[in-house]
């Protein structure tokens, strides 16, 4: 199994996105920052809980990483090969990209206005862990109740496009789902150091995901480097002020090169043909919570528990993310309040507590779990004040069912 190796100690009292001031960088500069490091199965194997061991890095001079290319549309058709010194993109000919696809799609690349846009957009979707009944004044609620239901069904037919596909890790034999678990361990560390927002975390995650599903045979040393340079896109594209490259590549404790991150940034902005605006469980929440709106504690353990389904990949390859959503909104309100899914989402979601009650059984054995899991970055960053130590709530002894006798006002199955 593996695992991190970090002294890092994090300050949840300040805001989200907020960048250090010169002292405190000097600080963060003199502590070791987590990084994962080389991927072997045999470390995996004699690891156990609570056992930190520090993975040997091993020079990388001559080692290669060969991506290579899906069935699908020639125009997204490459090869990737990684090295240290210098990263090429083949195209389906066998081509460099710059030089065989002049003026083409993968030359927008080169284009300033793209890189311009990268820098510049981000996300309109609130943070949902900092959401409560008081985060949205009349007007914004006004303004969610009218498009709201335009908005839900551009979402729910989006998740289908945007969603991994099932097995992809099926084509890559050096990466296991526990590897997949570290390295999204890992990313919520990074997220919570840099005080990054829930969204960038959840846009990541996806990234790597469906990166990992349109190539093949990624190497497990260059793992972190795919998951680096997804947080690096999703920090563009969501945050105000996102870490700059410097600060990325020093996440990795320089285990990559500047140009290293920036080529792989480019290799995964092709294979996902700059679609990013991918819709996450935390969109779906934060929609949820504007139309029937809850209590904050039961805000930011939904959060949570949307957070745990991100390191298991069969529940995050078995339900769509809006099912996630729904599935951790009635979790939380159980826990809290024993209210199920209520009648108002329900008619605008769709959704049955039928619907909901295989993915809330999985989520609940998540749920119970966590406290043995491998991997607390996600608890640890819950169990804050800022989050109402949410993490440390006793999950419900058993998962409930339809058939669940509830207080009045839950929705029971159809």
């Amino acid at each position: 199994m593996m695992d991190f190796s970090t002294n890092t100690q994090y300050d949840d009292s300040s805001k989200e996105n907020v960048p250090p001031g010169p002292e405190a960088a000097g600080v963060q500069r003199s502590r070791r920052r987590p990084v994962l490091g080389l991927l072997s199965e045999n470390e995996q194997r004699a690891r156990s809980l609570g056992r930190a061991t520090q993975f040997p890095k091993q020079s990388s001079a001559s080692d290669r990483s060969h991506l290579k290319p899906r069935s699908g549309p020639s125009s997204s058709s490459f090869e990737v090969c990684v090295e240290e010194s210098r990263e090429v993109v083949l195209t389906a000919s066998g081509q460099p990209l710059d030089s065989a696809d002049p003026g083409g799609e993968f030359s927008t690349l080169e284009n300033e206005e793209v890189r311009v846009l990268l820098d510049l957009i981000s996300g309109s979707c609130p943070d949902a862990s900092t959401l409560s009944d008081e985060s949205l004044t009349s007007d914004d609620v006004l303004c969610v109740f009218e498009y709201a239901e335009d908005i839900h069904q551009h979402m729910r037919e989006s998740e289908v496009s945007f969603r991994p596909r099932p097995g992809f890790l099926e084509n890559h034999p050096e990466i296991t789902g526990d590897m997949r678990a570290t390295l999204v361990n890992w990313m919520v560390e990074v997220v919570r150091e840099y005080k990054l927002r829930s969204e960038t975390l959840h846009l990541s995650v996806n990234y790597v995901d469906r990166f990992l599903s349109q190539t093949t045979s990624v190497r497990r040393d260059r793992l972190q480097l795919v998951g680096t340079s997804a947080l690096m896109i999703a920090a563009k594209y969501e945050e105000v002020d996102p870490p700059d490259l410097d600060e990325f590549v020093y996440t990795t404790d320089s285990s990559y090169s500047r140009r290293q991150l920036s080529r792989m940034e480019h290799f995964i902005l092709n294979a996902l043909r700059f679609r990013m605006a991918a819709p996450t469980i935390n969109q779906f929440l934060s929609l949820f919570m504007a139309i029937q709106s809850v209590c904050p504690l039961t805000q930011n353990l939904a959060m949570y528990l949307g957070e745990l389904s991100l390191l298991d990949l069969d529940v995050t390859l078995r339900y769509p993310p809006s099912l996630l959503a729904a599935a951790a909104y009635s979790l939380a309100s159980y826990t809290l309040s024993r209210l199920l899914w209520p009648e108002i989402l329900r008619t605008f979601v769709g959704y049955s507590m039928a619907d909901i009650s295989p993915c809330i059984t999985d989520l609940h054995q998540l749920y119970i779990r966590a406290e043995d899991h491998p991997h607390q970055a996600i608890r640890e960053k819950y169990r804050s004040s800022r989050y109402s130590q949410v993490s440390s709530i006793t999950p419900p002894s058993a998962p409930f069912t339809p058939n669940s006798a509830a207080p009045a006002g839950t929705a029971s199955a159809s």
